[in-house]
Protein backbone atom coordinates (compact mmCIF):
# COMPACT_ATOMS: atom_id res chain seq x y z
CA UNK A 1 0.00 0.00 0.00
CA UNK A 2 2.59 2.38 0.70
CA UNK A 3 4.63 1.84 -2.67
CA UNK A 4 1.17 2.33 -3.94
CA UNK A 5 1.12 5.66 -2.31
CA UNK A 6 4.37 6.88 -3.08
CA UNK A 7 4.02 6.10 -6.92
CA UNK A 8 0.63 8.15 -7.03
CA UNK A 9 2.31 11.01 -4.81
CA UNK A 10 6.13 11.11 -5.50
CA UNK A 11 6.81 13.71 -3.29
CA UNK A 12 6.19 11.55 -0.74
CA UNK A 13 9.37 9.30 -2.22
CA UNK A 14 11.61 12.15 -3.05
CA UNK A 15 10.85 13.87 -0.08
CA UNK A 16 11.60 11.16 2.17
CA UNK A 17 14.90 10.79 0.49
CA UNK A 18 15.75 14.63 0.36
CA UNK A 19 19.52 15.74 1.79
CA UNK A 20 20.13 19.08 3.25
CA UNK A 21 22.73 19.67 1.28
CA UNK A 22 20.47 20.02 -1.74
CA UNK A 23 18.30 22.50 -0.55
CA UNK A 24 20.83 24.93 -1.87
CA UNK A 25 21.03 23.89 -5.08
CA UNK A 26 17.12 24.09 -5.23
CA UNK A 27 17.01 27.03 -4.40
CA UNK A 28 19.57 28.31 -7.05
CA UNK A 29 17.69 26.42 -9.48
CA UNK A 30 14.27 27.82 -8.80
CA UNK A 31 15.66 31.40 -8.46
CA UNK A 32 17.29 31.00 -11.65
CA UNK A 33 14.60 28.85 -13.39
CA UNK A 34 12.31 31.95 -12.62
CA UNK A 35 14.80 34.42 -14.22
CA UNK A 36 14.46 32.21 -17.56
CA UNK A 37 10.76 31.74 -17.35
CA UNK A 38 9.81 35.54 -16.68
CA UNK A 39 11.36 36.95 -20.32
CA UNK A 40 10.16 33.66 -21.97
CA UNK A 41 6.76 33.03 -20.65
CA UNK A 42 6.00 37.04 -21.55
CA UNK A 43 7.43 36.05 -25.14
CA UNK A 44 4.78 32.80 -25.46
CA UNK A 45 2.12 34.68 -24.29
CA UNK A 46 2.76 37.27 -27.17
CA UNK A 47 3.25 34.43 -29.20
CA UNK A 48 -0.08 32.78 -27.74
CA UNK A 49 -1.92 36.14 -28.50
CA UNK A 50 -2.54 36.47 -24.78
CA UNK A 51 -1.90 39.30 -21.93
CA UNK A 52 1.60 38.91 -21.25
CA UNK A 53 1.28 38.01 -17.10
CA UNK A 54 -0.54 34.61 -18.34
CA UNK A 55 2.61 33.50 -19.40
CA UNK A 56 4.18 34.17 -16.27
CA UNK A 57 0.81 32.30 -14.75
CA UNK A 58 1.55 29.15 -16.45
CA UNK A 59 4.80 28.94 -15.08
CA UNK A 60 4.15 29.61 -11.69
CA UNK A 61 0.74 27.23 -11.36
CA UNK A 62 2.12 24.80 -13.66
CA UNK A 63 5.65 24.19 -11.59
CA UNK A 64 2.90 23.74 -8.64
CA UNK A 65 0.84 21.47 -9.99
CA UNK A 66 3.67 19.53 -11.53
CA UNK A 67 5.72 18.97 -8.15
CA UNK A 68 2.69 17.74 -6.54
CA UNK A 69 2.14 14.95 -9.04
CA UNK A 70 5.11 14.53 -11.58
CA UNK A 71 7.63 12.05 -11.24
CA UNK A 72 10.72 13.93 -13.03
CA UNK A 73 12.98 15.57 -10.71
CA UNK A 74 14.60 18.27 -13.92
CA UNK A 75 11.28 18.68 -15.35
CA UNK A 76 10.10 21.99 -15.97
CA UNK A 77 6.71 23.17 -16.84
CA UNK A 78 5.67 26.10 -18.53
CA UNK A 79 4.12 27.83 -21.86
CA UNK A 80 6.16 26.29 -24.65
CA UNK A 81 6.47 27.33 -28.14
CA UNK A 82 4.89 25.10 -29.99
CA UNK A 83 1.70 25.13 -28.11
CA UNK A 84 1.45 28.73 -27.91
CA UNK A 85 1.31 29.26 -31.63
CA UNK A 86 -1.28 26.04 -31.63
CA UNK A 87 -3.27 28.47 -29.87
CA UNK A 88 -3.16 31.33 -31.35
CA UNK A 89 -3.74 29.68 -34.89
CA UNK A 90 -6.94 27.85 -33.62
CA UNK A 91 -8.11 29.53 -30.85
CA UNK A 92 -8.56 32.80 -32.57
CA UNK A 93 -10.83 30.90 -35.50
CA UNK A 94 -13.06 29.90 -32.15
CA UNK A 95 -13.55 33.05 -30.52
CA UNK A 96 -14.73 35.16 -33.77
CA UNK A 97 -12.70 38.04 -33.06
CA UNK A 98 -13.65 38.14 -29.00
CA UNK A 99 -10.93 38.85 -26.88
CA UNK A 100 -12.68 37.91 -24.16
CA UNK A 101 -13.68 34.54 -25.34
CA UNK A 102 -10.81 34.18 -26.46
CA UNK A 103 -9.01 34.03 -22.83
CA UNK A 104 -11.59 31.42 -21.88
CA UNK A 105 -11.65 29.32 -24.09
CA UNK A 106 -7.76 28.93 -23.62
CA UNK A 107 -8.26 28.26 -20.37
CA UNK A 108 -11.07 25.62 -20.96
CA UNK A 109 -8.53 23.95 -23.27
CA UNK A 110 -5.89 23.63 -20.30
CA UNK A 111 -8.85 22.00 -18.04
CA UNK A 112 -9.66 20.06 -21.10
CA UNK A 113 -6.09 18.76 -21.56
CA UNK A 114 -6.12 18.11 -17.65
CA UNK A 115 -9.28 15.76 -17.91
CA UNK A 116 -8.01 13.90 -20.83
CA UNK A 117 -4.52 13.26 -18.97
CA UNK A 118 -6.72 11.96 -16.23
CA UNK A 119 -8.46 9.42 -18.68
CA UNK A 120 -4.96 8.45 -20.13
CA UNK A 121 -4.24 7.77 -16.98
CA UNK A 122 -6.90 5.69 -15.76
CA UNK A 123 -7.03 3.45 -19.47
CA UNK A 124 -3.00 3.84 -19.15
CA UNK A 125 -2.77 5.14 -22.37
CA UNK A 126 1.36 5.67 -22.18
CA UNK A 127 1.30 4.02 -25.44
CA UNK A 128 0.76 7.60 -26.94
CA UNK A 129 4.99 8.46 -26.40
CA UNK A 130 5.13 5.59 -29.16
CA UNK A 131 2.94 6.76 -31.76
CA UNK A 132 5.61 9.47 -32.48
CA UNK A 133 8.74 8.36 -34.03
CA UNK A 134 11.76 9.64 -33.59
CA UNK A 135 11.82 11.22 -37.03
CA UNK A 136 8.22 11.95 -37.09
CA UNK A 137 9.28 14.72 -34.22
CA UNK A 138 12.34 15.90 -36.25
CA UNK A 139 10.36 17.09 -38.95
CA UNK A 140 7.59 18.09 -36.76
CA UNK A 141 9.67 20.17 -34.63
CA UNK A 142 11.48 21.42 -37.43
CA UNK A 143 8.27 22.53 -39.22
CA UNK A 144 7.47 23.92 -36.08
CA UNK A 145 10.59 26.21 -35.39
CA UNK A 146 10.31 27.55 -39.01
CA UNK A 147 6.45 29.08 -38.51
CA UNK A 148 7.19 30.33 -35.57
CA UNK A 149 10.03 32.34 -36.39
CA UNK A 150 8.08 33.36 -39.49
CA UNK A 151 5.05 34.69 -36.63
CA UNK A 152 8.06 36.72 -35.38
CA UNK A 153 9.84 38.11 -37.69
CA UNK A 154 6.92 40.91 -38.16
CA UNK A 155 7.72 42.07 -34.80
CA UNK A 156 11.09 42.15 -35.60
CA UNK A 157 10.85 44.29 -38.60
CA UNK A 158 8.31 46.21 -37.23
CA UNK A 159 5.99 45.58 -39.73
CA UNK A 160 2.17 44.18 -39.63
CA UNK A 161 2.61 40.61 -40.60
CA UNK A 162 -0.38 38.57 -41.15
CA UNK A 163 -1.54 35.19 -43.22
CA UNK A 164 -2.85 31.72 -42.32
CA UNK A 165 0.38 29.38 -42.78
CA UNK A 166 4.01 29.30 -43.37
CA UNK A 167 4.21 30.11 -46.97
CA UNK A 168 1.16 32.79 -46.35
CA UNK A 169 2.65 34.61 -44.43
CA UNK A 170 6.39 34.50 -45.85
CA UNK A 171 4.25 36.09 -49.14
CA UNK A 172 2.72 38.99 -46.84
CA UNK A 173 5.99 39.78 -45.08
CA UNK A 174 8.23 39.88 -48.33
CA UNK A 175 5.27 42.47 -49.39
CA UNK A 176 5.81 44.53 -46.51
CA UNK A 177 9.25 44.94 -46.36
CA UNK A 178 9.49 48.21 -48.09
CA UNK A 179 7.46 49.73 -44.69
CA UNK A 180 10.69 48.12 -41.99
CA UNK A 181 10.60 50.29 -39.02
CA UNK A 182 14.69 50.82 -38.47
CA UNK A 183 14.52 51.48 -35.21
CA UNK A 184 12.44 48.68 -34.21
CA UNK A 185 14.70 46.31 -36.51
CA UNK A 186 17.90 47.83 -34.62
CA UNK A 187 16.53 46.97 -31.72
CA UNK A 188 15.66 43.24 -32.40
CA UNK A 189 18.88 42.67 -34.13
CA UNK A 190 20.77 43.62 -31.26
CA UNK A 191 18.52 41.33 -28.64
CA UNK A 192 19.37 38.39 -31.35
CA UNK A 193 23.04 39.02 -30.93
CA UNK A 194 23.22 39.31 -27.66
CA UNK A 195 20.99 36.71 -26.84
CA UNK A 196 23.22 34.11 -28.90
CA UNK A 197 26.22 35.47 -27.93
CA UNK A 198 25.34 34.95 -23.99
CA UNK A 199 23.90 31.08 -24.87
CA UNK A 200 27.10 30.33 -26.09
CA UNK A 201 29.41 32.32 -23.76
CA UNK A 202 27.44 32.07 -20.45
CA UNK A 203 25.50 28.85 -21.06
CA UNK A 204 23.09 28.44 -18.10
CA UNK A 205 23.25 31.79 -16.94
CA UNK A 206 19.66 33.89 -17.24
CA UNK A 207 20.76 35.93 -20.06
CA UNK A 208 17.56 36.57 -21.31
CA UNK A 209 16.47 38.20 -18.35
CA UNK A 210 19.59 40.53 -18.80
CA UNK A 211 18.68 41.17 -21.80
CA UNK A 212 15.36 42.58 -20.81
CA UNK A 213 16.38 44.52 -18.47
CA UNK A 214 19.23 46.19 -20.19
CA UNK A 215 16.47 47.23 -23.24
CA UNK A 216 14.00 48.59 -21.06
CA UNK A 217 16.79 50.68 -19.22
CA UNK A 218 17.88 51.70 -23.10
CA UNK A 219 13.97 52.23 -24.08
CA UNK A 220 13.51 54.39 -21.48
CA UNK A 221 16.44 56.08 -21.43
CA UNK A 222 16.17 56.95 -25.02
CA UNK A 223 12.42 57.08 -25.58
CA UNK A 224 11.60 54.63 -27.82
CA UNK A 225 8.36 54.16 -27.10
CA UNK A 226 7.71 58.09 -28.65
CA UNK A 227 9.66 56.83 -31.67
CA UNK A 228 6.89 54.33 -32.36
CA UNK A 229 8.91 51.22 -31.06
CA UNK A 230 6.07 48.61 -29.56
CA UNK A 231 6.57 48.04 -25.77
CA UNK A 232 4.40 45.77 -23.62
CA UNK A 233 2.79 48.28 -21.94
CA UNK A 234 1.57 48.22 -18.26
CA UNK A 235 1.33 44.56 -17.10
CA UNK A 236 -1.60 44.47 -14.39
CA UNK A 237 0.26 43.65 -10.76
CA UNK A 238 -1.23 40.29 -8.27
CA UNK A 239 -1.68 37.21 -8.18
CA UNK A 240 -4.04 35.53 -10.52
CA UNK A 241 -7.74 34.75 -9.33
CA UNK A 242 -8.39 31.31 -8.60
CA UNK A 243 -12.15 30.03 -10.59
CA UNK A 244 -13.10 27.21 -12.65
CA UNK A 245 -12.87 27.81 -16.15
CA UNK A 246 -16.40 28.84 -18.16
CA UNK A 247 -18.01 25.83 -19.52
CA UNK A 248 -20.20 25.48 -22.66
CA UNK A 249 -18.01 28.27 -24.81
CA UNK A 250 -17.63 25.19 -27.47
CA UNK A 251 -19.05 21.97 -28.77
CA UNK A 252 -16.89 18.89 -28.24
CA UNK A 253 -16.22 18.42 -31.62
CA UNK A 254 -14.53 21.52 -31.34
CA UNK A 255 -12.59 21.68 -28.73
CA UNK A 256 -11.42 17.87 -28.58
CA UNK A 257 -8.99 18.16 -31.80
CA UNK A 258 -7.23 21.00 -30.09
CA UNK A 259 -6.74 19.41 -26.24
CA UNK A 260 -6.03 16.25 -27.93
CA UNK A 261 -3.55 17.58 -30.39
CA UNK A 262 -1.98 19.83 -27.32
CA UNK A 263 -1.76 16.39 -25.22
CA UNK A 264 -0.25 14.69 -27.83
CA UNK A 265 2.47 17.28 -28.21
CA UNK A 266 2.73 18.08 -24.53
CA UNK A 267 3.02 14.10 -23.17
CA UNK A 268 5.34 13.10 -26.41
CA UNK A 269 7.89 16.16 -25.77
CA UNK A 270 7.28 16.13 -22.07
CA UNK A 271 8.11 12.50 -21.40
CA UNK A 272 11.09 12.85 -23.82
CA UNK A 273 12.75 15.50 -22.10
CA UNK A 274 11.82 13.56 -18.71
CA UNK A 275 13.71 10.29 -19.40
CA UNK A 276 16.85 12.03 -20.83
CA UNK A 277 17.40 13.52 -17.27
CA UNK A 278 16.24 10.55 -15.71
CA UNK A 279 18.87 8.16 -17.37
CA UNK A 280 21.48 10.95 -16.78
CA UNK A 281 20.50 11.34 -12.46
CA UNK A 282 19.98 7.40 -12.32
CA UNK A 283 16.03 7.10 -11.35
CA UNK A 284 13.18 5.43 -12.74
CA UNK A 285 10.74 7.65 -14.25
CA UNK A 286 7.46 6.52 -14.19
CA UNK A 287 5.91 7.50 -17.97
CA UNK A 288 2.09 6.49 -16.79
CA UNK A 289 2.38 9.09 -13.86
CA UNK A 290 3.70 11.92 -16.05
CA UNK A 291 -0.25 12.08 -17.11
CA UNK A 292 -1.30 13.08 -13.53
CA UNK A 293 1.53 15.16 -13.61
CA UNK A 294 0.89 17.15 -17.14
CA UNK A 295 -2.87 17.46 -16.05
CA UNK A 296 -2.13 18.74 -12.31
CA UNK A 297 -0.65 21.11 -14.27
CA UNK A 298 -2.84 22.41 -16.54
CA UNK A 299 -5.28 21.72 -13.87
CA UNK A 300 -3.90 24.17 -11.87
CA UNK A 301 -3.43 26.62 -15.10
CA UNK A 302 -6.52 26.59 -15.84
CA UNK A 303 -8.37 27.62 -12.54
CA UNK A 304 -5.97 30.70 -12.78
CA UNK A 305 -6.68 31.43 -16.04
CA UNK A 306 -4.37 30.28 -18.14
CA UNK A 307 -3.50 28.55 -21.06
CA UNK A 308 -2.28 24.82 -21.70
CA UNK A 309 1.41 24.17 -20.29
CA UNK A 310 3.71 21.34 -20.99
CA UNK A 311 7.48 19.96 -19.95
CA UNK A 312 10.41 21.31 -21.94
CA UNK A 313 14.04 20.59 -22.89
CA UNK A 314 14.87 24.59 -22.83
CA UNK A 315 13.99 25.04 -19.50
CA UNK A 316 14.32 21.60 -18.02
CA UNK A 317 17.95 22.43 -19.25
CA UNK A 318 18.27 25.40 -17.56
CA UNK A 319 16.69 23.67 -14.50
CA UNK A 320 19.04 20.71 -14.82
CA UNK A 321 22.21 23.27 -15.25
CA UNK A 322 21.10 25.09 -12.60
CA UNK A 323 21.54 22.10 -10.37
CA UNK A 324 18.18 20.77 -9.78
CA UNK A 325 17.56 18.12 -7.53
CA UNK A 326 14.39 17.44 -7.09
CA UNK A 327 10.99 19.49 -7.88
CA UNK A 328 11.11 21.62 -4.88
CA UNK A 329 12.93 23.66 -7.27
CA UNK A 330 9.87 24.26 -9.25
CA UNK A 331 8.51 25.45 -6.25
CA UNK A 332 10.82 27.76 -5.16
CA UNK A 333 10.62 29.03 -9.33
CA UNK A 334 7.01 29.85 -8.48
CA UNK A 335 7.46 31.45 -5.28
CA UNK A 336 9.64 33.91 -7.29
CA UNK A 337 7.40 34.38 -9.89
CA UNK A 338 4.64 35.04 -7.73
CA UNK A 339 6.98 37.99 -5.72
CA UNK A 340 7.50 39.55 -9.21
CA UNK A 341 4.18 39.53 -9.85
CA UNK A 342 3.08 40.98 -6.56
CA UNK A 343 5.91 43.97 -7.01
CA UNK A 344 7.85 44.22 -9.92
CA UNK A 345 5.35 44.42 -12.94
CA UNK A 346 5.61 48.21 -13.36
CA UNK A 347 9.18 47.95 -14.28
CA UNK A 348 8.69 45.84 -17.72
CA UNK A 349 6.28 48.63 -18.58
CA UNK A 350 8.76 49.65 -21.46
CA UNK A 351 9.98 46.07 -22.63
CA UNK A 352 10.08 46.71 -26.20
CA UNK A 353 7.98 43.89 -28.15
CA UNK A 354 11.05 43.40 -30.61
CA UNK A 355 12.98 41.55 -27.80
CA UNK A 356 10.10 39.07 -26.58
CA UNK A 357 10.75 37.87 -30.66
CA UNK A 358 13.69 38.12 -30.07
CA UNK A 359 13.78 35.71 -27.22
CA UNK A 360 11.62 33.39 -29.07
CA UNK A 361 13.62 33.22 -32.06
CA UNK A 362 16.45 32.14 -30.49
CA UNK A 363 14.75 29.77 -27.88
CA UNK A 364 13.54 27.86 -31.08
CA UNK A 365 15.58 28.00 -33.82
CA UNK A 366 17.13 24.55 -32.58
CA UNK A 367 14.33 23.14 -33.72
CA UNK A 368 15.13 22.99 -37.05
CA UNK A 369 17.94 20.40 -36.93
CA UNK A 370 19.60 20.43 -40.50
CA UNK A 371 21.85 17.70 -38.71
CA UNK A 372 19.78 15.11 -37.68
CA UNK A 373 17.79 15.31 -41.33
CA UNK A 374 21.04 15.07 -43.06
CA UNK A 375 21.47 12.27 -40.79
CA UNK A 376 18.19 10.18 -41.76
CA UNK A 377 19.27 10.75 -45.72
CA UNK A 378 22.24 8.91 -45.58
CA UNK A 379 21.04 6.44 -43.31
CA UNK A 380 17.28 5.73 -43.92
CA UNK A 381 15.44 7.43 -47.19
CA UNK A 382 12.39 6.49 -45.16
CA UNK A 383 13.28 8.24 -42.23
CA UNK A 384 14.00 11.36 -43.88
CA UNK A 385 10.49 10.87 -46.03
CA UNK A 386 8.72 10.87 -42.73
CA UNK A 387 9.98 13.49 -41.59
CA UNK A 388 9.90 15.77 -44.35
CA UNK A 389 6.16 15.00 -44.41
CA UNK A 390 5.78 16.31 -41.07
CA UNK A 391 7.62 19.35 -41.84
CA UNK A 392 5.64 20.42 -44.73
CA UNK A 393 2.33 19.36 -42.75
CA UNK A 394 3.18 21.68 -39.95
CA UNK A 395 4.12 24.59 -42.84
CA UNK A 396 1.02 24.13 -45.19
CA UNK A 397 -1.83 23.24 -42.57
CA UNK A 398 -0.57 24.33 -38.97
CA UNK A 399 0.69 23.51 -35.57
CA UNK A 400 -2.47 21.54 -34.64
CA UNK A 401 -3.18 19.22 -37.88
CA UNK A 402 0.88 19.06 -38.39
CA UNK A 403 0.70 17.06 -34.72
CA UNK A 404 -2.29 15.45 -35.84
CA UNK A 405 -1.06 13.80 -39.06
CA UNK A 406 2.40 13.19 -37.55
CA UNK A 407 0.53 10.96 -35.06
CA UNK A 408 -1.46 9.49 -38.25
CA UNK A 409 2.06 9.58 -40.54
CA UNK A 410 4.06 7.30 -37.62
CA UNK A 411 1.75 4.83 -37.43
CA UNK A 412 1.57 4.49 -41.44
CA UNK A 413 5.08 4.57 -41.11
CA UNK A 414 4.88 1.48 -38.78
CA UNK A 415 2.79 -0.29 -40.85
CA UNK A 416 4.63 -0.20 -44.13
CA UNK A 417 7.72 -1.27 -42.84
CA UNK A 418 6.34 -4.05 -41.19
CA UNK A 419 4.59 -5.04 -44.39
CA UNK A 420 7.48 -5.18 -46.02
CA UNK A 421 9.61 -7.65 -43.46
CA UNK A 422 12.77 -9.18 -44.89
CA UNK A 423 12.63 -12.60 -45.80
CA UNK A 424 15.88 -14.54 -45.11
CA UNK A 425 16.41 -17.72 -47.94
CA UNK A 426 19.06 -19.43 -46.00
CA UNK A 427 22.32 -21.45 -47.52
CA UNK A 428 25.06 -23.36 -45.88
CA UNK A 429 28.01 -21.53 -44.88
CA UNK A 430 31.33 -23.15 -46.76
CA UNK A 431 32.99 -25.12 -44.53
CA UNK A 432 30.61 -25.55 -41.74
CA UNK A 433 27.84 -26.60 -40.72
CA UNK A 434 25.82 -23.54 -39.57
CA UNK A 435 23.53 -21.42 -42.60
CA UNK A 436 22.80 -17.92 -43.09
CA UNK A 437 20.92 -15.45 -45.10
CA UNK A 438 22.25 -15.93 -49.07
CA UNK A 439 20.86 -12.12 -49.79
CA UNK A 440 23.74 -10.99 -46.68
CA UNK A 441 26.41 -13.44 -47.76
CA UNK A 442 26.63 -13.99 -51.48
CA UNK A 443 28.90 -16.87 -50.94
CA UNK A 444 27.05 -19.75 -49.44
CA UNK A 445 26.43 -22.86 -50.54
CA UNK A 446 22.51 -23.45 -52.33
CA UNK A 447 20.60 -26.41 -50.89
CA UNK A 448 20.06 -28.63 -53.22
CA UNK A 449 16.13 -29.28 -54.15
CA UNK A 450 15.37 -27.50 -50.77
CA UNK A 451 14.15 -23.61 -50.04
CA UNK A 452 14.73 -22.52 -46.67
CA UNK A 453 13.43 -19.29 -45.44
CA UNK A 454 13.09 -17.26 -42.61
CA UNK A 455 10.38 -14.29 -42.35
CA UNK A 456 12.20 -11.72 -40.07
CA UNK A 457 9.11 -10.27 -38.35
CA UNK A 458 5.71 -11.62 -37.03
CA UNK A 459 3.45 -12.98 -39.25
CA UNK A 460 0.28 -10.55 -39.19
CA UNK A 461 -2.50 -9.78 -41.98
CA UNK A 462 -0.09 -6.65 -43.24
CA UNK A 463 2.94 -9.11 -44.33
CA UNK A 464 1.36 -12.34 -44.90
CA UNK A 465 0.67 -11.76 -48.70
CA UNK A 466 4.20 -10.15 -49.19
CA UNK A 467 5.91 -13.58 -47.63
CA UNK A 468 3.51 -15.57 -49.54
CA UNK A 469 4.39 -13.75 -52.78
CA UNK A 470 8.29 -14.20 -52.05
CA UNK A 471 8.37 -17.92 -51.26
CA UNK A 472 6.58 -18.83 -54.68
CA UNK A 473 8.70 -16.41 -56.71
CA UNK A 474 11.51 -18.18 -54.91
CA UNK A 475 9.94 -21.60 -56.14
CA UNK A 476 9.24 -20.34 -59.63
CA UNK A 477 13.12 -20.21 -60.14
CA UNK A 478 13.99 -22.97 -58.69
CA UNK A 479 11.81 -25.94 -60.33
CA UNK A 480 13.84 -28.90 -58.94
CA UNK A 481 12.40 -27.79 -55.49
CA UNK A 482 11.67 -31.53 -53.23
CA UNK A 483 11.15 -29.92 -49.72
CA UNK A 484 9.98 -26.01 -48.26
CA UNK A 485 11.48 -25.19 -44.51
CA UNK A 486 9.88 -22.10 -42.85
CA UNK A 487 11.79 -21.36 -39.78
CA UNK A 488 9.54 -18.96 -37.56
CA UNK A 489 12.34 -18.54 -34.60
CA UNK A 490 12.43 -14.87 -35.43
CA UNK A 491 8.36 -14.77 -35.45
CA UNK A 492 7.33 -13.58 -31.67
CA UNK A 493 3.42 -13.00 -32.63
CA UNK A 494 1.37 -14.99 -35.60
CA UNK A 495 -2.45 -14.05 -36.17
CA UNK A 496 -4.76 -15.60 -38.04
CA UNK A 497 -4.26 -14.63 -41.42
CA UNK A 498 -0.33 -15.66 -41.01
CA UNK A 499 -1.88 -18.83 -40.23
CA UNK A 500 -3.60 -18.90 -43.19
CA UNK A 501 -1.24 -17.87 -45.47
CA UNK A 502 1.18 -20.97 -43.76
CA UNK A 503 -2.30 -23.34 -44.77
CA UNK A 504 -2.34 -21.47 -48.28
CA UNK A 505 1.42 -22.46 -48.76
CA UNK A 506 1.17 -25.55 -47.41
CA UNK A 507 -1.93 -26.49 -49.74
CA UNK A 508 0.17 -24.87 -52.86
CA UNK A 509 3.10 -26.76 -52.21
CA UNK A 510 1.21 -30.37 -51.82
CA UNK A 511 -0.20 -30.16 -55.07
CA UNK A 512 3.18 -29.36 -56.72
CA UNK A 513 4.29 -32.81 -54.87
CA UNK A 514 6.57 -30.91 -52.26
CA UNK A 515 6.90 -31.49 -48.92
CA UNK A 516 6.42 -28.74 -46.06
CA UNK A 517 8.31 -27.86 -42.50
CA UNK A 518 7.75 -25.81 -40.15
CA UNK A 519 10.89 -25.37 -37.63
CA UNK A 520 11.26 -22.66 -35.00
CA UNK A 521 8.09 -22.24 -33.65
CA UNK A 522 7.67 -20.91 -30.11
CA UNK A 523 5.06 -20.22 -27.29
CA UNK A 524 1.88 -18.01 -29.11
CA UNK A 525 2.88 -18.89 -32.40
CA UNK A 526 2.89 -22.78 -31.81
CA UNK A 527 -0.43 -22.65 -29.53
CA UNK A 528 -1.86 -20.87 -32.58
CA UNK A 529 -0.78 -23.10 -34.86
CA UNK A 530 -2.04 -25.86 -32.71
CA UNK A 531 -5.19 -24.32 -32.82
CA UNK A 532 -5.16 -23.51 -36.58
CA UNK A 533 -5.12 -26.85 -37.35
CA UNK A 534 -1.44 -26.85 -39.02
CA UNK A 535 -0.84 -30.02 -36.65
CA UNK A 536 -3.01 -32.27 -39.28
CA UNK A 537 -0.52 -30.72 -42.07
CA UNK A 538 2.79 -30.84 -41.05
CA UNK A 539 4.83 -32.51 -38.66
CA UNK A 540 4.11 -30.91 -35.17
CA UNK A 541 6.71 -32.72 -33.51
CA UNK A 542 9.31 -30.77 -35.48
CA UNK A 543 8.27 -27.40 -34.91
CA UNK A 544 10.52 -26.65 -32.00
CA UNK A 545 13.50 -27.84 -33.92
CA UNK A 546 16.22 -25.41 -35.10
CA UNK A 547 16.51 -24.44 -38.90
CA UNK A 548 20.48 -25.09 -38.94
CA UNK A 549 19.78 -28.44 -36.61
CA UNK A 550 17.01 -30.32 -39.13
CA UNK A 551 18.93 -29.00 -42.47
CA UNK A 552 22.18 -29.88 -41.00
CA UNK A 553 20.10 -33.71 -40.88
CA UNK A 554 18.81 -33.70 -43.94
CA UNK A 555 22.24 -32.66 -45.37
CA UNK A 556 23.73 -35.45 -43.72
CA UNK A 557 20.91 -38.00 -44.83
Amino acid sequence: MKLRETRLFPPAQWFAEYRAGWLRHDVIAGVTLAAYAIPVSLAYAALAGLPPQVGVYGYMLGGLGYALLGSSRQLAVGPTSAISLMIAATVGALAGGDYVRYAQIASLAAFTVAALCLIAWIFRLSMLVRLISDSILVGFKAGAGLTIIMTQLPSLFGVAGGGRHFFDRLIMLVGQLHGIHWIVLAVGLVAVLLLLFGERALPGRPVGLAVVILSILVATALGLPALGVPVTGEIPKGLPSLAMPTFGLLDFDELFPLAAGILLLAYVEGVSAARSFAAKHGYVLDVRQEFLGLGAANLAVSLGHGYPVAGGLSQSAVNDQAGAKTPLALVICSLTLAICLLFLTGLLTNLPKAVLAAIVFTAVYKLVDVAALKRMWRISRIDFFAAAIALVSVLLLGILQGILLAALASIFLLLARASQPNIAFLGRVRGTGRYADSARNPDVEPLAGIIAFRPEASLLYINAETVLDAVLARLAAAPDTRLVVCGLSSSPFIDLAGARMLHDLHDELAARGIAFQIVGARGQVRDVLQADGLADKTDSANWTRRMDSLLGDLKAG
